[in-house]
């Protein structure tokens, strides 16, 4: 008698999703920043939706599924294809932007690893569960990101590195509104009100 094998058909449509949200995220990304760039005073980086995209990765897939998708859009973008703001696509990644661009994929994957699981127990588990996620997405899709968009933005430009964050101050508050609504709509809690 031959021994059945019953293990292909459950890990091969769990792959198949999985590939799925990846993909699905990357063209989010690409939309995000095909929506339309908002410039900035003093500042040679524009404001898109990205930000909210790799937030909304990292607190809805696990780290690979978020680095898969954040790792695809910016292959998508170094093989020439127009995926970055304002269309561009390989220069992006050697421009002024290149360390906010980079610095997605090591922000998606801290902030997805640190957000933890949900808890779903009540207004007590939501409110819980979404301090985590904003906290994960401060931390790595605000705080990552930043660190290496100001490091590179300045090395690149010859800034130095105090007016580069200076000149930056207005990004920041606008990530915190898109981490807080990220959080709340992941978590669930925006649901109970």
């Amino acid at each position: 008698m031959q021994a059945r094998n019953t293990i292909a058909l459950p890990s091969s449509r769990r792959l198949r999703f999985s590939l799925l949200k990846t993909g699905m995220f990357a063209l989010l990304l690409w939309a995000a920043s095909a929506a339309g760039a908002i410039p900035i005073p003093g500042t040679p980086v524009p404001i898109t939706l990205q930000t909210f995209v790799v937030m909304l990765a990292a607190l809805t897939l696990n780290w690979k599924e978020a680095a898969g998708a954040v790792g695809a859009y910016l292959a998508a973008g170094a093989m020439g294809a127009p995926v970055f703001a304002g269309g561009t696509s390989t220069m992006a990644l050697v421009g002024p932007s290149a360390g906010f661009l980079i610095g997605f994929l090591p922000g998606v994957i801290i902030a997805a690893l640190l957000k933890g699981k949900a808890n779903t127990n009540g207004f007590l588990g939501y409110a819980h569960t979404a301090s985590r996620y904003l906290l994960a997405a401060v931390i790595g899709c605000i705080g990552v990101v930043y660190a290496f968009g100001f490091l590179i933005q300045a090395a690149v430009t010859g800034v130095p590195l105090g007016v580069v964050a200076t000149a930056s101050i207005g990004f920041v508050l606008g990530d915190l509104i898109k981490a807080l609504v990220a959080s709340l709509a992941v978590s669930g809690l925006a649901k109970l009100f």
